[in-house]
């Protein structure tokens, strides 16, 4: 069950001992407390040379399923990985030579690059506003993130979805800068993937991929290990028997350690409830919005918990001199706000621009 607002900030506050003000969640979230204790423990049975210490696939069938249930799928949808390029590389790498892949313009690169790279695809570009209305008849892909990481502007997916479904061309949806604070479903998508390590609050190392049942059958898993078979400790040596049925067949071997953060990290959105957070985090981000507006400042417009102001991005350095860590994109000072901050950081963010 979702929290109250007012309780979100003092629930979180036992869970989480950074010492900054720290508003970079769109670079990296900030691990709660069970999260390091989850790392160390593995880490320190791995130095003693414990079986612990070798990592627990159980663990990560939490994790899968957890992260199911924050963005509305099933669990069989759910592959996991360590980072979203190969995850987007993979579906690169299922299109016929002389596809039509349409991006947006200057999307986060990991969602165009395997694309553009593969040399035979035919890549377009266009405005993020106007997207839907560029899908055409040859378009066999749409290729997007659902909240830009560079300025926080939201996608109009369900435009896009309109479009790509009249066209019959596929969707491939990165979650990485919405999944976390924004109520998130992915099964109306062929595609998606989401970096753990920003708004999921877990480590650099786990991602996640989801692919529709009607997908999957068109995806070769071109880099399927043991963990890809339907019985992983049957399919240790020699070639596999059998796939695994489901999404499964898509897993790269887990890196451990950032999958022991995730369990705990999910685990605490999940009781504080995605909902809450969002209301949560915009309601940071649109006490920032007005106090810029007081000084002057016109950030890029939009409602999420990524603000960026253009021009500014020659405050960060004195602004984390001060302790207080935001970051530059593309010439523009970016702050972003989770369920860790509060009031007192935006203020106290606003004082030193202002100063």
């Amino acid at each position: 069950m979702d929290l109250p607002l007012s309780h979100v900030s003092r629930v979180c506050a036992a869970e989480f001992a950074h010492s900054t003000t720290y508003l970079n969640t769109a670079g990296a979230g900030v691990l709660p407390k069970a999260s390091v204790a989850a790392v160390r423990e593995l880490a320190e049975a791995a130095g003693a040379g414990l079986p612990a210490g070798a990592g627990d696939f159980g663990v990560v069938e939490q994790v899968r399923a957890a992260f199911a249930r924050l963005v509305s799928t099933d669990p069989r949808r759910v592959a996991i990985g360590s980072s979203v390029a190969v995850h987007v590389g993979l579906i690169a790498a299922s299109l016929p030579a002389g596809a039509e892949v349409l991006v947006p313009e200057r999307d986060f690169a990991s969602v165009m690059n395997p694309f553009v790279l593969r040399g035979d695809l035919k890549v377009r570009f266009a405005p993020l506003e106007s997207l839907a209305e560029a899908v055409r008849p040859d378009t066999a892909l749409v290729a997007l993130s659902a909240v830009q990481s560079a300025d926080g502007r939201s996608a109009d997916l369900a435009a896009v979805r309109t479009a790509t479904t009249a066209h019959r061309a596929r969707m491939l949806v990165d979650a990485t800068q919405a999944a976390g604070w924004l109520p998130f479903d992915a099964s109306p998508y062929e595609y998606t993937v989401t970096g753990g390590y920003k708004w999921l609050l877990g480590g650099r190392g786990a991602s996640y991929l989801t692919v529709s049942e009607e997908a999957q059958p068109g995806l070769t898993p071109l880099h399927a290990g043991w963990v890809a078979a339907e019985s992983k400790w049957d399919a240790v040596y020699g070639p596999m028997r059998q796939l695994a049925g489901d999404a499964r067949r898509f897993d790269e071997s887990a890196a451990f350690l950032p999958y022991h953060a995730a369990e705990p990290s999910l685990a605490l959105l999940e009781r504080v409830g995605i909902d809450a957070v969002h209301a949560h985090d915009t309601a940071l981000a649109a006490r920032y919005r007005e106090g810029l507006a007081r000084l002057g400042h016109e950030p890029v417009p939009g409602d999420a918990p990524i603000v960026s102001v253009p021009g500014l991005a020659h405050r960060q350095p004195d602004l984390a001199a001060a302790g207080i860590h935001t970051s530059a994109r593309d010439g523009a000072l970016r702050a972003s706000f989770h369920l860790y901050n509060t009031e007192a950081d935006v203020d106290r963010l606003l004082n030193a621009l202002a100063g």
